[in-house]
């Protein structure tokens, strides 16, 4: 017996299955994605490969694991919101919004920066790459800042920059520990000078944090390099990053091309900036927020004169 393709009707990309005798390929689709007994497959959109094992994941089992692979443990990248929600108690605030690029160079590459920022507000529903909030971390009031990889790749501009020092300055002024979530490719070169001087800007706040005695631990994830990597990411009481996670300031490549040799397995993930002391710990996610909870208490816990 031959192999009919009248079976088979594609439409907006899904194929459905036509029952014998239902007029074959020429047959309408009813409005519920079938006629009678039809059979339609819609799985588009529902899942996801890993990149770190190649499997493919249901999309509702990534969300209930923390965006984590359940089979490798390869850790999916967290947007601002989430990563909020994920640390803090029910009953956070938002905190310092609002804030805005005025395109100080009034800067165009392959499209105006304006336009593109226009864009990553649409798609994200941020003012910019980053969010503060203000809530409890188990028996902590603390200030929370996390950083939005989806908005023109977590770069830093004068809104972040601002928004970082805001959450400093809140944790200086209230003696709550902060605590800082960072991915970012690194400034924002579309802001020139201006991004680069978030980075002195951010690093002299830090300074009166630290002259306060209050807490600051920075979590690392995947990326954080650049502007970013060579201010705030490693100046925190405890840096900790999540595992597999790419920390550095130029990416490996372009080091591979400026010293001509072949860089280390694992360069610059975590685990390699453990082990060499640039970091003091590598925690899971799922385990992220009892660690937070364990380090601040230990932080804010006065030491013996």
């Amino acid at each position: 017996m031959g192999f009919d393709m009248s079976w088979f009707k594609r439409e907006d990309g899904e194929y459905s299955a036509a029952p014998a005798g239902s007029g074959g390929a020429d047959a309408p689709l009813a409005a519920n994605g079938g006629e009678a007994g039809a059979k339609n497959v819609r799985t588009e959109g529902l899942w996801v490969k890993c990149p770190g094992c190649g499997q493919p994941i249901y999309k509702a089992d990534l969300k209930a694991n923390l965006n984590v692979c359940p089979k490798c443990q390869h850790h999916f990248k967290l947007g601002a919101r989430d990563r909020i929600a994920m640390l803090l108690d029910p009953g956070y605030e938002l905190v310092d919004t609002g804030l805005r690029s005025t395109d100080p160079l009034d800067f165009t590459d392959v499209k105006p920066y304006k336009q593109r920022l226009r864009k990553a507000q649409e798609d994200t529903g941020l003012d910019d790459a980053i969010l503060n909030a203000v809530g409890r971390l188990g028996p902590h009031d603390v200030v929370l800042s996390a950083m939005e990889y989806s908005f023109i790749g977590g770069s830093m501009g004068a809104v972040v920059g601002e928004t970082v020092a805001r959450a400093i300055d809140r944790a200086r002024v209230t003696r709550t520990p902060l605590i800082v979530v960072t991915a970012s490719g690194g400034a924002r070169m579309m802001e020139g000078v201006v991004s680069l001087m978030q980075m002195a800007k951010i690093s002299t706040a830090l300074a009166q944090l630290d002259d306060a005695r209050v807490p600051y631990i920075c979590v690392l994830t995947d990326p954080t390099t650049g502007g970013v990597t060579a201010s705030y990411a490693m100046l925190g009481d405890l840096n900790i990053a999540e595992p597999g996670a790419l920390i550095g300031f130029a990416g490996p490549r372009v080091i591979e091309q400026t010293i001509r040799q072949k860089l280390p397995e694992g360069f610059q993930r975590s685990e390699f900036l453990l082990e060499k002391g640039f970091l003091d710990a590598v925690v899971h996610r799922r385990d992220l927020k009892n660690y937070l909870i364990r380090a601040v208490e230990f932080l804010k816990t006065p030491t013996a004169a």
